[in-house]
């Protein structure tokens, strides 16, 4: 695992032990920064479900200006600090160990860019996603990616959010959701 481009370009990332985490995989977050390439720089970004930190980070490589991890796994914390000092990112990253739902509750900030990617056999996308548009923590023209199961259907969401495209990467499926503006 590895920073795609960027300022940290090239540089390994420490994954977690076992079987826990399921990294994105380098060509699905090849895709996801195709399609939100020019939506990163100089952005705030959520990396809800962090993992290791990888999509955070990416974003950061490529111009973000502050990434929130959070994740409920210490050692999944912990492995995320790692790898945001060793990419030279602890300025503009914020580590936060604990439950994604919890966090979003509490949740004062407004981001234009969040990623979710929760364990796939779990409820947790759905409920973050209502979350997120009930506590409506995104910025206007903000940007929602969710990983999940190809087969997953994904929930539609009260305005001002709506369901943009879906891309198939064999069993992983890409949702972006959008913030659109009041008028």
């Amino acid at each position: 695992m590895r920073v795609i481009t960027g300022t940290a370009r090239g540089r390994k990332l420490k994954d977690l032990p076992g079987m826990d985490t399921r990294p994105t995989t380098d060509k699905v977050k090849e895709s996801i920064f195709n399609i939100v390439q020019f939506d990163v720089e100089g952005r705030r970004v959520l990396d809800l479900f962090a993992g290791t930190g990888q999509l955070g980070i990416e974003a950061l490589s490529r111009g973000a200006e502050k990434c929130v991890f959070v994740d409920v796994s210490r050692s999944a914390a912990n492995v995320v600090k790692e790898n945001v000092a060793a990419t030279g990112f602890e300025q503009q990253s914020r580590v936060v160990q604990s439950d994604a739902l919890s966090f979003l509750s509490s949740c004062r900030e407004k981001f234009a860019l969040c990623f979710l990617d929760p364990p796939y056999a779990s409820n947790l996308l759905d409920q973050a996603l209502t979350r997120i548009a009930e506590i409506d923590i995104m910025l206007e023209n903000g940007i929602i990616v969710c990983e999940s199961a190809a087969d997953k259907p994904m929930p539609q969401l009260p305005a001002p959010y709506r369901m943009g495209r879906e891309y198939r990467y064999g069993k992983i499926k890409l949702t972006l959701y959008h913030r659109m503006c009041e008028k």
